[in-house]
Formats: structure tokens, sequence, C-alpha cells
């Protein structure tokens, strides 16, 4: 097998000990392991073999985003991956949280309890060099409890790092009981396999989602691309991807509102996402980042931002209004000075990094500005959620009353569809429109209570249920 990363110490030696014991089962015609070999089924056979004699493999899909945690350690790994140093990383990192690598995955502890308790369920997967294309956090748990073998099929003689980076993939988005990649992985295996020149609809297939859903992650996806190079710093610090592991919903949300907005104000749509990747960059929750409209930054934010936060004032010139006298800012300014508003509480985030080897300085001034912007929008935030949680006491019997009419349209058509179909129960729909009567009549009594001056809707309400109140 050739590859970038090249081959491990003793590689021949594995090779030798694969075949013999290939060899062995292929002759008691023993247990076989079933995987997606180059668009096809194959059957490889499973042995078993010395779990300190394996590697954990550079090229994981499971842990991609997480290895730039440690830069040092990232650069290790890329030109040593077979060191004891760059493999030592490797399982400390299958091993973590995606979000949190300073705490041991719950995911991990369940599945070596698992282990432990039930022995190993499902065979790994290895190339003939001894590298692990499926079954590298089983690995670790393995090492954990101290056990010496580990069953494994091998992939054919002829395997490259396509097929290994292919049969890994495909074994993760079975449908069984596999610990899942993180967010940040899939989304990262999804642009690998675009890259690839597969097409959309084919790729959401193989990771069963649906197409919109495939194209909303790609959106996410290059948000937080976005994100990441607008918090560079001069001296180099950055966000990274997993920092982004615990924002999925956010970020979702964060498409929909977008999309939703962007066809038709495209001002207004940008507005509402730096006002959002803003709170996203504070670790709001998810109902706080909710709260952020299109107006949050001038109604809400704009009045609580200290003087260090102001919002920068815009590049472009004003525009003059002829025949008023009076100056506006030019078209986008309002985004510009939000965009450099995010900007520097990217940047502040970055800069306060455990690993971005800023000067001590640097630091204490990036978390006072942070600390500052947190105070600001915490109050623009309680400002917010009050008039919004105010909106959707307003709106909500509005709404309700809408679908109710929905409802009403779709009963008339399904009443044309059993006339034709001369199909209908009838004394079943009697029952249910009296109950109509009397849910109009309780609806009647409540309006009139509620909304002091009547409009022609109120009245006619009124008129219909006058014999049944």
């Amino acid at each position: 097998m050739t590859s970038s990363f090249g081959l491990p110490p003793a590689s021949d030696k594995f090779r030798t000990l694969v075949k013999d014991r290939r060899d062995e089962a292929r002759d008691a015609d023993g247990e076989k392991v079933t995987i997606e070999w180059r668009g096809q089924p194959t059957h490889l056979y499973v042995i078993s073999v010395p779990v300190e004699l394996l590697y954990y493999n550079p090229s994981t899909h499971r842990i991609r985003a997480q290895v730039s945690l440690d830069p040092a350690k990232e650069r290790a790994l890329h030109d040593h991956p077979w060191s004891s140093e760059a493999q030592e990383y490797l399982e400390k990192l299958l091993k973590c949280q995606p979000s949190n690598p300073d705490v041991v995955d719950p995911d991990f502890i369940a599945l070596r309890d698992n282990i432990k308790q039930f022995g190993q369920k499902e065979p790994g997967i290895i190339t003939r060099d001894g590298i692990l294309v499926n079954g590298n956090t089983r690995r670790a748990a393995l090492r954990d409890l101290g056990r010496d073998q580990i069953r494994v099929g091998v992939l054919p003689d002829s395997a490259a790092w396509d097929d290994v980076n292919s049969v890994e993939l495909a074994l993760q988005l079975r449908k069984d009981h596999r610990r899942e990649y993180s967010y940040i992985n899939r989304l990262l295996a999804v642009e690998e396999q675009l890259a690839a020149g597969r097409r959309e609809d084919d790729v959401a297939r193989d990771f069963h989602i649906k197409t919109p859903t495939l194209r909303q992650d790609r959106w996410v996806y290059g948000v937080i691309r976005e994100m990441i190079e607008r918090s560079r710093t001069d001296g180099g610090a950055a966000l990274r991807l997993i920092d982004f592991e615990d924002h999925q919903e956010k970020l979702r949300e964060l498409f929909r509102a977008y999309d939703k907005l962007e066809s038709t104000d495209r001002d207004a749509a940008q507005l509402l996402k730096e006002a959002r990747l803003a709170l996203i960059v504070l670790e709001r929750s998810k109902t706080d980042v909710r709260y952020a409209e299109v107006d949050f930054i001038e109604k809400y934010l704009e009045p609580k931002l200290p003087p260090e936060l102001k919002l920068t004032p815009p590049d472009s010139p004003p525009v003059a209004i002829p025949g008023l006298g009076i100056s506006v800012p030019a078209e986008g300014a309002r985004v510009k000075a939000a965009k450099a508003l995010t900007d520097r509480l990217l940047k502040a985030r970055a800069t306060v990094l455990p690993a971005a080897g800023v000067d001590p300085g640097s630091v204490s001034g990036a978390k006072a500005l942070i600390e500052k912007a947190e105070d600001a929008f915490g109050r623009a935030l309680d400002s917010a959620g009050r008039d919004y949680s105010l909106k959707k006491r307003k709106v909500a019997p509005v709404e309700r009353l809408s679908d109710a009419c929905d409802q009403l349209d779709l009963c008339i058509e399904g009443l044309a569809n059993s006339a034709a179909a001369r199909a209908i129960d009838d004394v079943g729909f009697d029952d249910t429109v009296i109950r109509l009567r009397k849910t109009l009549a309780r609806l009647a009594k409540q309006a009139r209570r509620t909304i002091p001056e009547p409009g022609d809707g109120m009245a006619w309400l009124l008129d219909a249920t006058k014999d049944g109140q």
C-alpha cells in the first residue's frame, strides 16, 4: 500500500504474520466480515493480532477536526505519523470529547465498559501493514483494558489510501450501533466526498440525509470556515474547527432564518447573520441566539455598547437625500459596522485560546473585551427577550386560528372528494360540526372579553354564535 504517510516500522514482519493467520483462517473456513470494496460486497477472513502491533490511522475521519488542537503535535503527526508521540496524540483524541478534548468522552467510556463486559463484538478492519482502517476507538478501549488481542479483517493487498478512506466511511455510515462521528467531522467527510467529484444526491443518500439538509450543512460549514478566517490575528492565532462542535443547532437555525430573508432583503439577512454569529462567539444559548432578529443590533445592542465596542463608522460616504437636506449611511454601511464588531469578538476569542501562544498582555486585553461584550449583549438580550415573548403571545392566537382555517380548507377539499366517491360518514360529520359550533361559541366569548373594539371579523363571529351562547 502506497501513501504520503509512508509505511509503519517493521511492516514486512507484520505482513508475514497477517499472511500466516489469514491462511489459517481460510483453511479453517473461519469467521468473515463483509465490507463494500470498490463498489462490490467483499468477504474478509477475520484473524486475531496483537493489539500493540497495530497503528492508529493518521487520516481517520473520526478526529479530523480535533488534530488541530495542538499545532506542534499536528505537525509531528503529519511528519512522523508512526512515532510514539504521534500515536499517543491520536489515542488521546480518540478517547476525548469532540468539543472538549480535556474530558474523556462518555461514549468512549460506554464502549470500553461494553467490551469489558461482553468482549469485542465487531471485528475491526486493518491493512496488511497493520494500519487500522476501522476500529481505532476499539483498539484504544482494548489498550485501556489491558487486552492483548484484537479481532480484525484484513483489506486486500492492493489497498491504497483512497480505499482506506472509502472503506472507513462506508462502515461508519452503516445503520448500527457504532460510535458516530462528531458533527464537524461529518461535515469534513461530506466535503471530502464532494471534492472527489461525487454528486450531492449520492453523498446525501450515503449519509442518510436529504439533499436540502446536505446543502444546509454545507452552508454551515462555509460559515464556520469564514469565521475561522475572520478570527485570524496578526500574531497568527485563530479559532479551530473543534470550537464549533457544540453550535450545530444554532448554526442550522441561522441558516433557516438567513435563507428565508436573503432573497428579499440581503442587508437585513446579513445584519441578522452578524448578530447571531456574535452571540455564538460569546457562547450564548440557543434560545438567546434566537432572540437576535434583524433589528437586534440597532434597537437593543447599540445603546448598551461601551465606548470600546461602539460600532465603527463605515468607510462609505453618506448619501444625501435630494430636497431634504439630510444624509443617510450608504447601503450596506450598517452591515459593515456589524461585521467589524463580530470580527473583533472573533479575534478576541481566538486570542484567549489556551494554545494560541499569545503574549499575556494581549490575552488579558482580549478577556476584558469579551467580558464587556458579554455584559452589553446580556443586557440587550434581556430587552429583546421580553419583546420576543410579548410578540409571541400576541401572534400565537392569530397563528393558531390561521392553522384552523387551513384545516377547514382541507376539510372542504375532502368533502368534495367524498361527494365524488359517494362515501361520507354523515353522522360523524354532523357530530363534529356540533362540536365546531360549541368551540366557536367559546372563541367568541373569550374574544369579546379580550378585544374591546371588535372589527368586521369579530362582529361576524359574535353574530354567528349568538344563538349558541
